[in-house]
């Protein structure tokens, strides 16, 4: 017996899985790429996290069909903010029962806890999701932290899992799942605070900012993740990266929609829209430089694509901030 679990690599999904191995079944760890769970790639994490609790680990990458199919347009809306949590949670659903034959897997399991989540976590929430998944009939979607408070799927049923070895968790108090933590001998998992960037305010605004100007896109994920954002006067966009963390996430960005900004001294890596004006050129070229180790009394010539173009940095940093869409 194999049972696929969608794995954020948090505590939850962590006990979820723990409590399924225990039982002598064996599970795949299914971590599904949005692309909005994080600033940082945390594969290898996951990895590590899956296999401390006895569980394969597979990638699969739904960015294109997330963008496509739910971000923007969601059957049963948004949350607080650009998070259509129901649809989502969904998807994914419907994405692991399409891999189970592949996995040879019988059943799913989640690490979601009725009334944890305000959206997405009410028991009619889940019967939404359900819906979505297409399992209303199978009802092969098992969550083990709240088995108990739920009706009996078909993993229960059919005796494949103990469901009184299962737990009746709720709410959005974590001491029971930190106490199995510290049962299981546990170091290291994801706080409870940790998410989707979605369900940030700052993000979903840089979101709505970008599609008032531009189609969003896979690789315009990662942009919106780094750097300070200007919306220049003829509408283009740039990006200035605040440290070398962020200069080297621009670095890896590939997309045909910006270009390089390049300093001749030590300075943030940008980049700017391929089809900026020659204004928003010259100006995109200065803002750069005045975040730079640059002097106003003096002119730099700096590489915008592979025109060079010769600019002075404002007098202060505030006269470039005039031209920021957010400050994060």
């Amino acid at each position: 017996m194999r049972a696929i679990s969608l794995f954020s690599g948090g505590l939850d999904s962590m006990i979820a899985i723990k409590l399924i191995t225990q039982q002598g079944i064996k599970v795949t760890a299914v971590h599904i790429k949005t692309g909005f769970s994080g600033t940082k790639d945390i594969t290898d994490i996951l990895e590590k996290r899956a296999k401390m609790v006895g569980a394969d680990f597979k990638v699969i990458d739904i960015r294109e069909d997330f963008i496509q199919k739910i971000l923007f347009s969601p059957k049963y809306g948004y949350g607080k903010n650009f998070n259509p949590c129901i649809d989502c949670h969904g998807y994914m659903f419907k994405v692991a029962k399409g891999v189970m034959k592949e996995l040879g897997a019988s059943f799913i399991v989640t690490g979601e806890v009725v009334g944890q989540r305000p959206m997405s976590q009410r028991a009619d929430a889940l019967k939404q999701v359900s819906a979505l998944a297409d399992d209303k009939e199978d009802k092969l979607i098992l969550r083990p932290l709240s088995a108990k408070l739920l009706e009996p799927t078909t993993p229960e049923l059919e005796g494949w899992v103990d469901r009184e070895k299962l737990l009746d968790i709720s709410g959005r108090n974590r001491e029971k799942q930190l106490s199995l933590a510290k049962e299981y001998g546990w170091s290291e998992y994801e706080s409870p605070s940790g998410g989707c960037l979605l369900t940030e305010a700052h993000f979903s605004n840089r979101i709505r900012e970008f599609i008032k100007y531009d189609e969003f896109e896979v690789e315009d994920i990662d942009l919106l993740k780094s750097g300070r954002h200007f919306r220049l006067p003829d509408n283009s966009k740039l990006v200035v990266g605040r440290n070398r963390e962020d200069n080297e996430k621009l670095q890896q960005i590939e997309s045909d929609k910006y270009i390089p900004i390049r300093l001749p001294i030590a300075g943030p890596y940008s980049l700017i829209s391929k089809e900026a004006s020659k204004s928003d050129r010259e100006l995109g070229a200065k803002i750069a430089i005045t975040y730079a180790k640059s002097s106003p009394e003096n002119s730099y010539d700096v590489l915008v694509g592979d025109e060079v173009i010769k600019v002075s940095p404002f007098a202060t940093k505030k006269e470039a901030q005039a031209y920021f869409f957010d400050r994060n």
